[in-house]
């Protein structure tokens, strides 16, 4: 996973992930290139957990979760509907399917600013 935030100063990371779940309750693991587990979030209705070693916090949607680990909002919902091959409609994203058949994916967020683009790469 990458994601690029054009803010000032731009702001890149880099992360290997696993997705389990659905939109509704899941789980997105975010692991080091080492492999070490970097954060763990999980998700239910009205409730949302990170945990980053001893430390747990919560939060009280998954949208507000993953605006604090990125420090940007991304469309982790609509991410789940996009590695199916289903077209989300999400405001101002764009998210390109094509290469979803190669394990790709690619979003990108034009509005609002500062842009930022996601990538995927999936390990099937």
């Amino acid at each position: 996973m990458g994601l690029i935030v054009a803010s000032e100063p731009p702001q890149s990371y880099s992360a290997g992930f696993a997705l389990s779940g659905s939109a509704q309750a899941g789980e997105l693991m975010l692991t080091s290139p080492l492999g070490s587990t970097l954060a763990v979030m999980r998700w239910q209705p009205g409730q949302a957990l990170l945990q980053q070693g001893e430390q747990t916090a919560r939060f009280d949607s998954l949208e507000a979760l993953v605006a604090q680990v990125t420090g940007t909002p991304l469309p982790v919902r609509a991410l789940f509907g996009w590695l199916h091959g289903e077209p989300q409609s999400v405001p101002g994203w764009q998210a390109d399917l094509s290469g979803l058949p190669d394990g790709r994916l690619f979003a990108q967020r034009l509005m609002p600013l500062p842009t930022a683009e996601l990538r995927l790469v999936l390990d099937r």
